[in-house]
């Protein structure tokens, strides 16, 4: 069969929209599972779906990828011109936010969701298509009927990650220059896990994942490294070091192999970056070159609201060591909508304490299919899921609307705008133009973007885009 794959991309707005893009990984795995198929990846970066291109590549089949809830209504909108370019294509979509919300996708326009990991179930469910085989019999979809959606059963999740296949990268090469992350560009992504041992009630990674934790072994890691375009390479997984004995092996694996030097940039928690700061220095010596960590909270009552089962202290400590190795922190802090005046004056302080060059800020949202939106759903006075974004207020604040929004544009223009990081930024950007890692329109995006994030007008006209 012809089956085309889709990536949806918000061209503009706040946040990750303006400063991340990185390969659609997960529709790349998908692709690499449907040998004997011709598969076509459409990756959206200009924002518009190309009608000519479809009609041309004739798809038989077409998959959707809605991995968040701010991209519910562009797959739907997806979806439908899809259709209507041939009413007989059959449309799936998949990803998170589908899987834990498939009733979101209960539409005209989709005749089924992929629940769970696509590489196990499309090709089943290409396959009775092909076959004219019953599709109820496919465990992991819903399927769609004007008066309802027929779940087929849950499927196994994986046991073995080495089972994956590589990666089909090649699908998406012609975009490989324009997937960056900040201002790092190129970005290579790899996932070597899946899963979170934890329970943070903002995230629905561990629900996706039923509560379990697997893991590449270190020998299926470094083959898929040794066979990567150039680039930066970013893991994507939740927690790089949750299995810090396999971590220290992939480091040895990749001394030993004599991969070629790259700078590497990995998630963590700060307990274990406290718990074993043997290993990072070990990832220091082959290219670490920078860690995101979930501080979220500054208090540590506020810290166990949220699950995050860690405490404030090992923030300080996993920041000092770090610091220490000269390995760059992105520390990322969960704003409260019951946030005051004085709350926002503390996390100002407690960043300028810490010395913490590249805080984010992101507004507590229940995102659907978390815990946190079982406990909140009821309190949630906007359901637009473009507000679900991470930097709009979906619940009440305690502040006006407008003020609240204030003091969040002020946390970024406090935090970048300080002339030692206005010149080093600066400097890096003129370097980088120079010796071509850095492109005009990816300097022109990343600006607007800053733009936007210091503007507390851009963050109401979401609520009121009627009046922008």
């Amino acid at each position: 069969m012809r089956v085309l794959l889709v990536q949806p991309r918000p061209t503009d707005g706040l946040g990750f929209k303006s400063v991340i893009c990185l390969e659609p990984l997960g529709l790349e795995i998908v692709a690499a599972s449907l040998a004997g198929h011709e598969v076509k990846i459409i990756d959206l970066l200009d924002g518009r779906l190309p009608v000519e291109e479809v009609k041309e590549f004739a798809p038989q089949a077409a998959g959707i990828s809605c991995a968040f809830t701010v991209d519910v209504l562009q797959v739907l909108q997806l979806a439908g011109a899809l259709k209507e370019i041939d009413r007989r294509l059959f449309v799936f979509v998949g990803g998170h936010h589908a899987s834990l919300n498939p009733q979101d996708f209960h539409h005209p326009f989709v005749d089924a969701v992929v629940i769970g990991e696509g590489e196990t179930t499309v090709p089943e469910l290409l396959a009775a298509l092909e076959e004219g085989g019953d599709l109820a019999a496919v465990p992991g979809l819903a399927l769609n009927f004007p008066e309802r959606q027929l779940f087929t059963g849950l499927r196994p999740l994986l046991p073995a990650l080495d089972k994956v296949p590589l990666p089909r990268r090649d699908l998406v090469k012609d975009n490989r220059g324009r997937y960056f992350l900040g201002f790092r560009r190129p970005v290579v992504t790899v996932e070597t896990s899946r899963g979170c041992p934890y329970r943070c009630n903002f995230c629905s990674v561990w629900r996706f994942h039923r509560g379990k934790y697997r893991a590449m072994s270190a020998a299926r890691v470094v083959e898929e490294l040794a066979q990567l375009p150039p680039g930066d390479v970013l893991f994507v997984d939740d927690n790089f070091l949750a299995d810090a004995g396999r971590a220290a092996e992939i480091a040895e694996l990749i001394k030993r192999e004599r991969l070629p030097r790259r700078k590497y940039l990995i998630q963590a928690r700060s307990d274990t970056i406290v718990s074993h700061p043997e290993v990072v220095a070990r990832w220091k010596e082959i290219g670490l070159a920078q860690v995101f960590i979930g501080f979220e909270k500054i208090e540590q009552r506020d810290l166990e609201k949220v699950d995050k089962r860690n405490h404030v202290e090992n923030n300080r400590r996993a920041l000092e060591i770090l610091q220490r190795m000269g390995i760059g922190v992105y520390a990322s802090f969960i704003v409260d909508p019951d946030f005051t005046r004085d709350e926002f004056h503390r996390l100002r302080e407690y960043i300028r304490r810490f010395k913490l060059r590249q805080p984010y800020f992101s507004v507590l949202t229940p995102l659907p299919g978390t815990v946190l939106f079982e406990q909140l759903k009821e309190k949630i006075s906007n359901f637009d899921c473009q507000l679900f974004d991470l930097l709009h207020a979906v619940l009440p604040t305690r502040l006006p609307l407008g003020e609240f929004y204030r003091e969040l544009a002020g946390l970024y223009r406090w935090a970048y705008s300080k002339p030692l990081y206005a010149f080093t930024t600066a400097w890096w950007v003129l370097k980088n133009l120079f010796l071509g890692r850095l492109s005009m329109d990816h300097l022109r995006r990343l600006w607007y973007g800053a733009r936007l994030s210091v503007n507390p007008a851009a963050y109401l006209k979401a609520h009121y885009p009627a009046r922008g």
